[in-house]
C-alpha cells in the first residue's frame, strides 16, 4: 500500500516487533478493501471480510502460541488459579487484534476513493489501537517478571546476579568510550603537531633559502666556506667506497701527491679533497648567471630532473667526468653505468650521484656570484714548497697549534699542497687552504 499524502505515523518503537509477534494469532494475509457495495460474490453469498477464519480454529491458534511463550515452571494448583484470569486477558488481547485490524481497514477504505482526512483519521485510529496493544504486552512482562521473582528467591538472586554484572558492563562500556575520546583526542594532538611541524620545516627551509640568497650578495666568504664543506662532505664517501672496494690509500695519496710527510696517516684524506678541488674549481668561470633556480630545490638532483639540458646540468656531468675516474666506478660498482648515464645527458638517481650534485651545486652557486659581487674578485693557488704565510693560507685544524708555536721559535714550514684556492675581494684575502709541513730554522 503507498500512501503519499498520509499523516507519517508516529508509531512507538516496538509496535513492528508487536506485529510480528502476533502475526500468527492476527493471520493477517493480503487484506482486500471492500466497500458496501462488493461484499457479496456474484452468488449473493457473504465474502469472508479480511480473510477471517472460524473463531474456535483462531482461538486454538492463539491459545497455543501464548502458551508457548510461557516457560515459567508452575504447579497445577497455580495454573488452575490463574486460569480464570488468563482466559479474560486473551479474550482482552484478541479484542485489541480485532480493533486494530478493524483500524486497518478503515485506513483501507480511506484510499478508495482518495480522502486525505479520513486517512489521517484511520492512520491515528490505528496508531492508537496498536499503543494499547503495547501497553497489553508491557503488562504482560510485567506480570512475568512477578512470576518469576515469586516462584523461587534462587531465581531472585539470578536476577540480582545479572543486574550487577550488566551494571558491571555498563560501567566497562563507559571506560571503553571514556578511553575512545582519549584515542581520538590524542590523534588529533598528533595530527595537530604533525601540521605544526611541517609549517616549521617549510619556514626553516625558506628561511633558509633567503639566507642563501644573503649570502650572495653580501657574504662571499661564508659560500667559499659552504663549498669547502660541500667538498670534505663528498671527500668522506669517496673514500669510503674506495677502501670497501680494495684500494691501497696510501698509495692513492702518493699519486695525488708524491713525497709528502704528513704529520699522521689519517692526513692522506685531504690529499684527496685536494684532488676533489683542483677538477671542481679548474676552469673557473667569472661568468655571470642565475643561481636562484637551482636553489628553490632542497634536492639539487630534482632541479637535474626539470631541467636536464640546464647550464648547471652540463656543469655536473663535465665535472662528474673529471672527478670520477672509470676505474673507480667499476671498483665501485663493478661497471660504469654512471658513467654513461651522465655522458648521454642522463643523472643517476643514486646516493652517490646525489652527494655528488650536493657538492656541485655550491661551486656553481660559488662561480655565479664571483661576477656580480663588488668590488671584483679574483682567484689565486699557492705553489707545493712555497714558505707559508699566514695572512695568505691557513692550514688545517690540526696542525694550526703548532704552526703558532714554531712561528714563536722562528721555525720554517713550507706547503706540501694546497687544498683549496684562496679569493682576493678588493683589498681583502680569503685566505687558502694548505697542507704544510716543518722543514727548520728561519735564517
Amino acid at each position: 500500500m503507498e500512501c503519499t499524502a498520509a499523516k507519517p505515523s508516529k508509531t512507538p518503537s516496538n509496535v513492528s516487533n508487536i506485529v510480528t509477534r502476533f502475526a500468527k494469532v492476527c493471520k493477517l494475509r493480503s487484506i482486500g478493501v471492500f466497500t458496501s457495495e462488493n461484499q457479496c460474490n456474484n452468488s449473493g453469498k457473504k465474502v469472508p471480510f479480511l480473510g477471517e477464519e472460524s473463531s474456535s480454529d483462531l482461538t486454538e491458534e492463539a491459545e497455543c502460541d501464548v502458551t508457548d511463550k510461557i516457560h515459567h515452571p508452575q504447579t497445577i494448583e497455580e495454573r488452575n488459579v490463574g486460569c480464570e484470569s488468563g482466559h479474560l486477558e486473551i479474550s482482552k488481547l484478541f479484542d485489541t487484534v480485532s480493533s486494530v485490524k478493524l483500524a486497518y481497514v478503515k485506513l483501507q477504505e480511506a484510499h478508495i476513493p482518495y480522502d486525505p482526512d479520513k486517512i489521517v483519521a484511520a492512520d491515528e485510529l490505528v496508531v492508537s489501537q496498536l499503543g494499547i496493544l503495547c501497553e497489553s504486552k508491557r503488562a504482560f512482562k510485567e506480570k512475568q517478571l512477578k512470576g518469576v521473582n515469586s516462584v523461587s528467591s534462587r531465581s531472585a538472586l539470578l536476577l540480582a546476579e545479572i543486574q550487577v554484572q550488566e551494571r558491571l558492563l555498563e560501567k566497562l562500556k563507559s571506560q571503553v568510550k571514556i578511553k575512545e575520546a582519549e584515542v581520538v583526542n590524542l590523534q588529533k594532538e598528533l595530527e595537530d603537531l604533525e601540521l605544526k611541524n611541517k609549517k616549521l620545516i617549510k619556514e626553516f627551509r625558506n628561511q633558509e633559502k633567503e639566507s642563501i640568497k644573503v649570502l650572495n650578495i653580501n657574504s662571499f666568504e661564508e659560500i667559499v666556506k659552504a663549498v669547502a664543506k660541500a667538498i670534505h662532505d663528498f671527500a668522506k664517501p669517496l673514500i669510503a667506497l674506495m677502501k670497501v672496494s680494495g684500494w691501497d690509500l696510501d698509495q692513492a695519496a702518493n699519486a695525488i701527491e708524491d713525497k709528502v710527510v704528513y704529520a699522521k696517516r689519517s692526513h692522506k684524506k685531504y690529499a684527496f679533497e685536494a684532488y676533489i678541488a683542483r677538477r671542481m674549481y679548474d676552469g673557473f668561470s667569472f661568468q655571470s648567471y642565475d643561481t636562484e633556480k637551482i636553489m628553490k630545490f632542497d634536492d639539487p638532483l630534482n632541479g637535474l630532473f626539470e631541467d636536464p639540458l640546464s647550464n648547471f646540468a652540463k656543469f655536473c656531468r663535465n665535472k662528474y667526468l673529471m672527478v670520477v675516474h672509470p676505474w673507480m666506478e667499476i671498483s665501485f660498482f663493478g661497471n660504469v653505468d654512471h658513467r654513461t648515464f651522465v655522458t648521454n645527458g642522463l643523472h643517476p638517481y643514486t646516493p652517490f650521484y646525489r652527494s655528488f650534485v650536493k657538492m656541485a651545486r655550491w661551486v656553481w652557486i660559488l662561480q655565479g656570484t664571483t661576477a656580480s659581487t663588488v668590488p671584483k674578485i679574483e682567484i689565486f693557488a699557492v705553489k707545493r714548497g712555497s714558505d707559508f704565510s699566514e695572512r695568505s693560507m691557513e692550514c688545517i685544524e690540526e696542525l694550526k697549534k703548532d704552526a703558532f708555536m714554531s712561528s714563536q721559535r722562528n721555525e720554517r714550514f713550507k706547503v706540501e699542497f694546497m687544498i683549496l684556492p684562496g679569493f682576493k675581494v678588493g683589498d681583502s684575502l680569503i685566505r687558502s687552504r694548505v697542507y704544510l709541513s716543518k722543514v727548520g730554522f728561519l735564517q
